[in-house]
Parts: C-alpha cells; sequence; structure tokens
C-alpha cells in the first residue's frame, strides 16, 4: 500500500487534492477544510534527491507550487520550524 492508498482509506469521504511528486511530503490532513498538508522541507528533500540543489529546489516550489492556485481543495504548504 502506497501513502497515497493509505491517506485514501483513511479519509474515504474526502475529497484530497495530491501535489504530484510529493506523497512522501505529506504531513497531515486539516479537517476543518479537508485540504492536504505538505511540508516544504520534506518536498525540498524529495527534489533535492532529484539533482537539485536546496535554493532551486525552493525556488522551484514557490514558483510553480507552492503558490498555485488550483481551487478550494488546494493543499497547505507548511514551514518546518527549528527553533531549537
Amino acid at each position: 500500500m502506497t501513502i497515497r492508498d493509505f491517506i485514501i482509506s483513511e479519509f474515504p469521504d474526502q475529497e484530497l487534492l495530491f501535489a504530484d511528486g510529493f506523497d512522501n511530503a505529506v504531513i497531515g490532513v486539516d479537517h476543518a477544510s479537508q485540504r492536504l498538508i505538505y511540508s516544504i522541507d520534506l518536498c525540498m528533500e524529495i527534489l533535492a534527491q532529484e539533482g537539485m540543489t536546496m535554493e532551486d529546489a525552493l525556488e522551484h516550489l514557490e514558483f510553480n507550487v507552492i503558490n498555485a492556485y488550483v481551487g478550494e481543495k488546494t493543499p497547505i504548504w507548511c514551514q518546518d520550524i527549528n527553533w531549537l
């Protein structure tokens, strides 16, 4: 079972919008808006594993993914805070 399959099985009545290629960066589901929550840091790591620098990965995400509105089910993008 993939992560996507697991999420769909756990939330069968919700219409969730997945960002292609970033299933391993899903960190939760917002129950109020029924939207997936993605970790920007994990998305950057996925892109880095595909050969991008971290700087290029962040630029790509900001320009092509995070700021793209694709309707009311647009995923939530969460920046991890490491303050310790």
